[in-house]
């Protein structure tokens, strides 16, 4: 008779193959420091549309790989420069619109915070409702957005973890995991709590993750 998987197994299986989260799978090597973090956030930005996670992290891409990795290269960017790089990771249905939003989403991050992110983090005082209100005061940036960007950045900015969102939670369920953000955070160290949320995520969005974590625990 097969043993049936632990929860340890389920999560080692789900962090081995899909615990990474979106802002490194765009290529960028998260910091506590202003580009990595404006990246993140033109990753959440992204991701928050009604659009495949997959595309969303191509466009970023293509952004990044066109020189916008700053606000002020955002912000100084031409808004074709913009729309063409967002075109050219697949991120057509949303190009006009987005291209608009980050250019003015990037003014105003330099107007008040002079484009360093640490300085919203510093206001919050780890509140994390409050870094949410203050996130979703950018262009583009509404629940969905400002979620994602704490979900991805809680491993360099501790006091927001752990932060598993309701697509976190979504995906916990599919994978036979805790229920309670408490505890699903106590089978991860501080460390990995960012990649396995993300993880959970994916499992949340697609169900050949899920299969694929059940196929690598099963005996």
């Amino acid at each position: 008779m097969s043993r049936r998987p632990s929860q340890q197994d389920i999560v080692r299986a789900l962090l081995d193959r899909h615990g990474r989260t979106y802002a490194a799978e765009a290529g960028v090597p998260l910091r506590n420091t202003p580009q990595p973090l404006y990246q993140a956030l033109v990753v959440a930005d992204l991701l928050s549309a009604r659009i495949r996670a997959s595309v969303a992290v191509a466009a970023a891409r293509a952004l990044f790989a066109a020189g916008l990795r700053t606000p002020r290269r955002m912000a100084e960017a031409p808004w074709r420069q913009r729309v063409d790089a967002l075109g050219e990771g697949g991120y057509r249905r949303y190009d006009e619109s987005t291209a608009t939003r980050l250019g003015e989403g990037a003014v105003l991050l330099l107007g008040r915070y002079g484009g360093d992110l640490r300085r919203m983090r510093d206001a919050a005082g780890g509140d994390t409702a409050a870094l949410r209100g203050a996130l979703q005061e950018l262009p583009g940036i509404g629940p969905a957005g400002s979620g994602i960007f704490v979900r991805e950045v809680q491993c360099v900015w501790p006091e927001f973890a752990p932060y598993l969102d309701a697509k976190a939670l979504q995906g916990a369920a599919e994978l036979g995991l805790p229920g309670d953000p408490g505890r699903l955070a106590r089978l991860v160290g501080p460390d990995r709590i960012a990649a396995f949320a993300s993880g959970l995520v994916r499992a949340a969005l697609d169900p050949a993750v899920a299969d694929d974590v059940r196929a690598h625990t099963a005996a």
